[in-house]
């Protein structure tokens, strides 16, 4: 049975037979994510993206019983990949690879 509860930091007790924390990081964390997509050109763009994410300490009951510890690795990946397959789409190759940085910032 999962306790539903989520500590703040600070000093807690626990009855070490019975209880076993699980201790999430929730400040936020840089993630590097490479990716190859397909422009509306059709030329292949290799791109990298920096993501930063944290866990919502509310949700985290929710995420451990469903995805478990490692939810990083599992969730993101695919979000990122298909999310910068649409992004990338959406251009050409060939400007993007000559204009500034500036000019594909999207928000």
């Amino acid at each position: 049975m999962f306790a539903v509860r989520v500590y703040p930091e600070g000093t807690h007790f626990i009855i070490p037979w019975f209880e076993r924390p699980t201790i999430y990081d929730v400040r936020a964390r840089p993630h590097l994510v490479e990716s190859t997509s397909g422009s509306r050109d059709l030329q292949m763009v290799k791109i990298s993206l920096w993501v930063l994410t944290r866990h919502v300490p509310d949700q985290l009951p929710t995420v451990y019983r469903t995805l478990g510890t490692n939810y990083n690795e599992r969730v993101l990946p695919s979000i990122i990949h298909e999310t910068l397959k649409v992004v990338v789409a959406q251009f050409n190759a060939k400007p993007t690879y000559h204009s500034e940085r500036e000019d594909f910032i999207i928000v």
